[in-house]
C-alpha cells in the first residue's frame, strides 16, 4: 500500500503542470494563427493589477481589457512588435514581464552577474585564507618555542 501511494505520488509529480488560462471563450479569434500570436504577446504582459501574473493568466478586468486590445490591434494588422509597443506606449514599461535590454535598466540587467562575480571572489579568498595549515597538522614550532620546549624537558629530568 506504502509502495503504491509512493508510486503514484511520483507519477504525479513528474505529470506536466497545466496552464489554467484566464482567456475566455468569447475573448479568442477565429483565426487560429492570429490567436497563437495573441497568446504569444499577452504571455510577455504583465497584469498591471496581479503584477505577477501576464495577463493571460489573470482574471482581473484590466488583465480582460488587455487580451481585447492585443486581439484587436492583431484584428486590424499590426505586428507583434507593434502591439508590444503600442501596449508599452500607453502603460509603461512596466508592462513588460522581461524588460527591454536599454541604457535605463542596464543595471537591472547587470547586478545579477556582478553580484555573483563578487560573491565567487569573496569565496575564492575565504577558502584561500583558510588552506594555511591542513587539517590535523600543527603549525611547526618557532625558535622561541623549542627553546622554551627543550628547558621544560631538561627540567623534568
Amino acid at each position: 500500500m506504502v509502495r503504491m501511494i509512493a508510486v503514484l505520488a511520483l507519477l504525479f509529480a513528474l505529470l506536466p503542470p497545466s496552464t489554467a488560462l484566464a482567456v475566455n471563450p468569447d475573448e479568442m479569434l477565429d483565426d487560429p494563427a492570429l490567436e497563437e500570436r495573441a497568446r504569444e504577446i499577452s504571455a510577455e504582459l504583465r497584469c498591471l493589477v496581479c503584477q505577477n501574473q501576464s495577463i493571460d493568466d489573470s482574471n482581473a478586468d484590466l488583465a480582460k481589457d488587455l487580451r481585447v486590445l492585443v486581439r484587436e490591434r492583431l484584428t486590424e494588422g499590426d505586428s507583434n512588435a507593434q502591439v508590444i509597443d503600442f501596449v508599452v506606449d500607453r502603460y509603461g514599461e512596466f508592462v513588460l514581464l522581461k524588460p527591454r535590454f536599454d541604457l535605463h535598466t542596464l543595471g537591472l540587467w547587470l547586478a545579477p552577474p556582478i553580484v555573483l562575480g563578487l560573491g565567487a571572489i569573496a569565496v575564492f579568498f575565504a577558502l584561500r585564507r583558510r588552506r594555511t595549515t591542513p587539517a590535523g597538522e600543527a603549525a611547526p614550532l618557532s625558535d622561541e618555542e623549542q627553546k622554551r620546549l627543550a628547558e621544560i624537558l631538561s627540567d623534568k629530568r
